[in-house]
């Protein structure tokens, strides 16, 4: 006998009062008419101040997830979100937030985790460096071709039968992974980008091109990639899951012939199952393979499988912070330069950025290609002071490893979501470095593995940086220096 699903309860007239980790916003609600005990309520796309009517999806003890079905009084601080895309597409939470309230959030957010997780003595926080650029500050986007094409409950309900194209290209809709909107407009990237994947689009739909189907493992468009440098250079990579030239080849000379500013013109054929290009040749068609990235004379080649900080300007504000804390800002004597270790160096920029106001930097990277394109980039630069080393950091960071490279003066450290590996964590503290930079993308990680250093360090200088305008992620950077 099969049990009855329990109803979850509509609420009404409830008061969101803040915001809260992932985007979403609260709301605290009377577990009962008699009772003082609050429920805390987590809504998505909810501003502090609105008043709102909710309809309870998942339902524990102390805690619940809604959505808003009636927005009965708009917060003061309410804005219209500029995308038509918005709340459907699920990249960007906060549009319906006006700015300079998303980073007093973000603001507020570095300062939760460092007190509430850390619990480490912080000096006061300095306030956040908003990012000037709050649209098209985006270098790179990824769009996903499908057969399947995301309909709202409201299409739905509102066609029998759909007279339009059941392909889409566009991004993978949260929680459906065979599923993609279709996407007219992104305000992430500058434009051209818009015109480059709606050609695209376009084309394929003209020439009847087969979109991918996750599902059935099979279609002729899967991916593409659009790459807009702050130097006005542009790639894109088309990946494909057939290898057909005979229509691989019209479709890539259609793009370069509408679009001559493209600068490198790539693509792929993957006939795997999943996504990734990480183990995929890479063709160029037209161009170079990379495309130049600039910063303070610096050149930086980023070619399809490269990481870069994805908003270029703010990476610039990022960097000089980055360098400001490590005490790298003035040229010094060459023998009171200082040996700096960048932990998780990625494609070198920080380590290649500092350098030349260093005895030495040594990088440490996981993924080969990217030290490939560190070594790349110190050579373009006329850097001869760096060492850049791909492995696992706790496999390549050892106490050996310090003794035959020396003690550094200071360390940056700039790592994934996760944070670092205890391992890691007991090598720095064996190493003893004078400074520690912490870049971080997870104020909560971040906030976890200072209290590990605390043993030895203590916390002298926190700033904040927005990299993303209109997401809840925050970037912050800890300066440590160890104890006397």
């Amino acid at each position: 006998m099969s049990r009855k699903r329990k109803s979850l309860p509509e609420l009404h007239n409830i008061e969101i009062t803040d915001v809260a980790a992932e985007g979403k916003s609260i709301a605290r609600v009377a577990t009962s008419a008699d009772s003082d005990e609050r429920m805390v309520v987590f809504i998505p796309y909810g501003a502090p101040g609105d008043i709102v009517n909710l309809k309870v999806d998942k339902k524990k003890k102390t805690w619940a997830e809604a959505h808003i079905t009636e927005i009965v009084t708009p917060s003061p601080i309410r804005t219209a979100p500029r995308c038509q895309h918005f709340e459907t597409c699920g990249g960007c939470k906060w549009q319906h937030l006006p700015y300079d309230f998303q980073i007093k959030c973000k603001q507020q957010q570095v300062t939760d985790a460092l007190e509430r997780i850390a619990k480490v003595e912080i000096p006061a926080i300095s306030p956040i460096l908003g990012s000037d650029k709050i649209w098209e500050y985006r270098n790179k986007m990824e769009y996903t071709f499908s057969a399947k094409k995301w309909r709202t409950w409201e299409e739905i309900r509102a066609n029998a039968e759909f007279q339009d194209s059941s392909n889409a290209l566009g991004f993978h809709i949260p929680g459906a992974f065979d599923k993609v909107l279709h996407i007219e407009r992104c305000h992430l990237q500058d434009s051209v980008g818009d015109a480059i994947r709606n050609h695209v689009f376009d084309y394929a739909e003209a020439n009847g091109l087969s979109f991918y189907d996750i599902k059935m493992r099979e279609g002729l468009l899967r991916t593409m990639m659009i790459r807009i440098a702050s130097t006005g250079e542009i790639m894109v990579c088309m990946v494909f899951g057939e290898d057909d030239k005979s229509v691989i080849e019209p479709l890539m000379n259609n793009l370069a012939e509408a679009f001559p500013q493209i600068t490198s013109l790539l693509y792929v054929v993957n006939l795997k199952l999943n996504d990734t290009i990480f183990d995929q040749d890479i063709i160029t068609f037209k161009g170079r393979d990379y495309i130049v990235e600039s910063m303070e004379g610096l050149q930086f080649r980023v070619n399809a499988k490269s990481f870069y900080q994805t908003n270029s300007l703010q990476a610039y504000e990022l960097y000089k912070v980055t360098r400001r804390l490590a005490g790298l800002e003035e040229q010094r004597p060459e023998n009171e330069r200082p040996l700096v270790y960048d932990l998780y160096t990625g494609t070198g920029t920080i380590a290649n950025f500092v350098a030349r106001n260093c005895r030495q930097v040594v990088g440490i990277e996981y993924v080969p290609e990217a030290i490939d394109d560190a070594r790349l980039n110190s050579q373009v630069n006329g850097l001869d002071n760096t060492l850049f080393y791909a492995g696992d950091m706790k496999d390549i960071l050892t106490d050996e490893f310090v003794a035959r490279h020396g003690r550094p003066d200071v360390m940056i450290i700039d790592p994934p979501r996760a944070g670092m590996h205890e391992d890691v964590v007991n090598v720095i503290l064996n190493a003893e470095p004078d400074v520690l930079v912490y870049v971080s993308c997870n104020p909560a990680t971040q906030a976890r593995d200072l209290a590990l250093l605390d043993a030895k360090y203590r916390v002298t200088d926190v700033q904040p940086v927005d990299m993303f305008p209109h997401t809840h992620h925050v970037e912050n950077v800890v300066r440590l220096v160890k104890r006397d």
